[in-house]
């Protein structure tokens, strides 16, 4: 056997959102979209697993994915947050992120 390093992956594409949560709001919504592309997002949920679970449904509805297709991988603990959609494609996240912008 070789010595050399393979980087594996399962070949799975998608979206990585970056992502600051208002909690304990009167409605969930997208806020605003910063200047660096952080999306400001308003959650009714207060702490902790609650504002994680209710970030994946509302984003799983506004996206049109399922929940599965969504992962908080950086920030569960925090604020902001990186979060991982697979199976949908950068541009068509920002359009459907936009339409949701509150106005």
């Amino acid at each position: 056997m070789s010595d050399r390093n393979f980087h594996l992956h399962d070949g799975q594409t998608g979206a990585a959102l970056a992502i600051r949560i208002i909690p304990r709001a009167k409605s969930n919504q997208v806020a605003e979209i910063l200047n660096d592309g952080t999306i400001r997002i308003r959650l009714a949920a207060s702490s902790g697993d609650d504002v994680n679970s209710e970030l994946k449904a509302y984003l799983s509805n506004i996206l049109g994915v399922s929940e599965s297709a969504i992962d908080v991988v950086a920030g569960e603990n925090s604020r902001d947050k990186l979060v991982s959609i697979l199976n949908l494609s950068s541009e068509t996240a920002q359009k459907k992120v936009i339409e949701n912008l509150s106005k």
